[in-house]
């Protein structure tokens, strides 16, 4: 895990342990967190790209949900160029997801968005040909998404007797 601040980097690493128990490794550069990672989540509010296309390794997965407004990117564009492209919706990506400056400089174009997530999901479509395609996923978040994948996952838990009694014990945060 990597942060531009060193405090904060180590403060979430705390709880992701106290409250996981998961054991966080920290880098000290964007570079080293990404390049031997095996699936890259960015969410900062950067301008321009501080995830460089020499950093990312065949078989990467990203999840690019830091640009949230137009003008923000997180990723190189020829990590766009060389990816599978997955976004949630294309009117909120194209305006103000990762793929927005790329789009807006004609890097890539519609045709280069492989697929929305929901195509995905429902198996209309493979997620990756390969184990050495690089996927993005651009999620500018949709709230929908978020209530049916919620209102699914809760059916499951509750439809599961043994796991039924105990979910007033599960901390989801």
């Amino acid at each position: 895990m990597y942060d531009s601040s060193q405090a904060c980097m180590k403060d979430f690493g705390e709880h992701v342990y106290a409250g996981h128990g998961l054991k966080v490794e920290y880098a000290a550069s964007v570079e080293e967190a990404v390049r031997n990672a095996d699936i890259v989540v960015t969410t900062t509010p950067v301008r321009s790209p501080i995830v460089k296309a020499d950093f990312i390794r065949p078989g990467t997965h990203i999840n690019a949900i830091g640009a949230d407004a137009r003008g923000k990117q997180e990723l190189d564009p020829a990590i766009l160029k060389r990816a599978r492209i997955v976004i949630d919706n294309w009117r909120q990506a194209s305006h103000s997801g990762e793929i927005n400056v790329a789009l807006s400089k004609g890097i890539i174009s519609k045709d280069d968005i492989y697929a929305d997530i929901g195509q995905i999901v429902t198996g209309k479509k493979p997620a990756r040909d390969s184990d050495e395609q690089i996927t993005i996923f651009d999620s500018t978040g949709l709230a929908i998404q978020d209530i049916s994948a919620a209102a699914r996952i809760y059916r499951k838990l509750t439809s599961d007797r043994q796991l039924e009694p105990q979910l007033d014990r599960i901390d989801f945060f």
